[in-house]
């Protein structure tokens, strides 16, 4: 069946409630600088009155706090009896959302483009025009359905047709909040089909791509719907109340896709609390999502090699390396992490050329937190591709989830002008002829030297 029409035949069967509207919120900033200031963060989390836009507390890792205009005081009094510095850094949260789904009043209603944030139809119909118009080397695949009825949808860009070719796979919005990273991922189509400049295109035409923009459908509608800041999917099977934790009942309707993945799942960073917001789920890919991603790649490992899986979230100008849960010299379970660390230091010096935006590199459970069950784990681990990434794109925390529509082409620019260095580093080191080896001697100086920060 055409997928425009399946679109407009779907009946949508979702557990709805009343639309959350973030007039008034403020955002803070707060960054613990011992470990109890760390534990009274943690106490003020588990309270559940404010919302923590990053899960991982510990010392010196910068967190963004979103505070309802009734809990302003009891805040600020908690962090200031805490001796913990708070800055204010969002005024109004619902100002900043809105300002995410303007539109322009002289466009076109059929024309797509990159200054607003498109929503699931915008982004599939455009997809579906993309695949007609370049329909020699490009198609659209349905690789099932959600919780909700919805296809999960991906572009293939085949341009040489190979009968063993190298397959990657580029996966977007696994996280529902993580706007930028759909409208990142159609720019890197647009780029493959059509740009001209010499990186892209080999690495565009040199490999066959599976793009998948919104890995997350029914999250990702209903960010728009009714919760801007909704993170999960949409599963109501292990829907319970939540009202012991001083949460809407809506929380438990759904799992972070993110830890899903059957890679050391429910090992660390994860939840098994269908209210909290990292829930992991009943057992390892028990979600349509998640699932979906593995059995295509699993057939894919069947016709082909397996070379690129470019994993896209927000926010914090990060490009993450498997694997989440280690740190220090643990790093080295990843066989290959020195030439990974370089490809991801050259790109990323690449990316910074563009816009002078700086991204740092290196394991989650180093620069970031400890997570369990991720999407890019679990294709290094248990799908053992070779080349495995994890970006988390703009911003360091100004705007967050809540980036302005501006800032998405030269995200989207910078990023590109990554992957095509990384390309680059890797093809020098011989990943496209099959010999990639685990360590390069530039690889292990760098790899030394790193460690040697870390031990600082």
């Amino acid at each position: 069946m055409n997928t425009k029409i399946f679109l407009l035949l779907t009946v949508i069967v979702s557990i709805k409630s009343e639309y959350v509207n973030y007039k008034y919120h403020k955002v803070y900033t707060v960054t613990p600088t011992t470990e109890k200031e760390v534990q009274a963060l943690l106490d003020l989390k588990n309270s559940n009155d404010f919302v923590f836009w990053i899960e991982g507390i510990k010392v010196g890792l910068e967190n963004r706090i979103d505070v309802a205009a009734e809990k302003q005081r009891l805040f600020e009094k908690y962090v200031s009896d805490a001796g913990i510095k708070a800055e204010l850094i969002i005024e109004d949260v619902q100002s900043l959302i809105d300002n995410q789904v303007k539109r322009s009043k002289t466009r076109n209603s059929n024309e797509y483009a990159w200054d607003y944030y498109q929503n699931l139809d915008e982004i599939y119909e455009w997809m579906n025009r993309t695949a007609e118009a370049y329909s020699s080397v490009a198609s659209i695949i349905n690789i099932g359905a959600t919780a909700e009825g919805r296809p999960i949808l991906g572009m293939v860009i085949d341009f040489k047709k190979r009968e063993r070719p190298y397959y990657s796979v580029i996966e977007g919005g696994l996280h529902a909040r993580e706007w930028i990273t759909p409208a990142t991922c159609t720019w890197i189509i647009k780029e493959f089909l059509t740009s001209n400049d010499r990186g892209v295109r080999a690495m565009a035409e040199d490999v066959v791509w599976y793009i998948f923009p919104v890995t997350n459908p029914d999250g990702y509608v209903y960010s728009f719907t009714d919760n801007r800041m909704w993170r999960k999917n949409r599963n109501p099977a292990m829907q319970t109340s939540c009202a012991h934790m001083n949460r809407p009942d809506d929380m438990s309707v759904g799992v972070d896709l993110n830890r899903n993945f059957d890679f050391l799942w429910m090992t660390v960073g994860a939840s098994g609390n269908p209210c909290d917001i990292t829930y992991a789920g009943p057992s390892a890919f028990s979600e349509a999502e998640s699932l979906a991603m593995a059995n295509l790649i699993n057939g894919l490992q069947e016709r082909g090699s397996l070379l690129y899986y470019l994993s896209f979230h927000s926010y914090t100008q990060l490009l993450l390396i498997p694997y989440s849960h280690v740190r220090g010299s643990d790093v080295l379970e990843a066989d290959n992490y020195a030439d990974l660390f370089e490809i991801g230091i050259k790109g990323m010096d690449k990316l910074t050329a563009r816009h002078n935006t700086t991204y740092r590199v290196g394991t989650s459970a180093d620069i970031l937190y400890e997570v369990s069950g991720s999407g890019f784990d679990w294709a290094k681990g248990g799908a053992h591709f070779p080349l495995v990434f994890l970006f988390e794109l703009r911003d360091t925390g100004r705007f967050g989830f809540l980036l302005p529509p501006e800032e998405i082409i030269p995200t989207s620019e910078e990023t590109m002008d990554g992957m095509v260095e990384m390309d680059r580093v890797a093809r020098s080191m011989g990943y496209y002829r099959g010999s990639a080896h685990s360590f390069t001697a530039s690889g292990f100086m760098i790899l030394l030297l790193a460690a040697m920060l870390l031990a600082k």
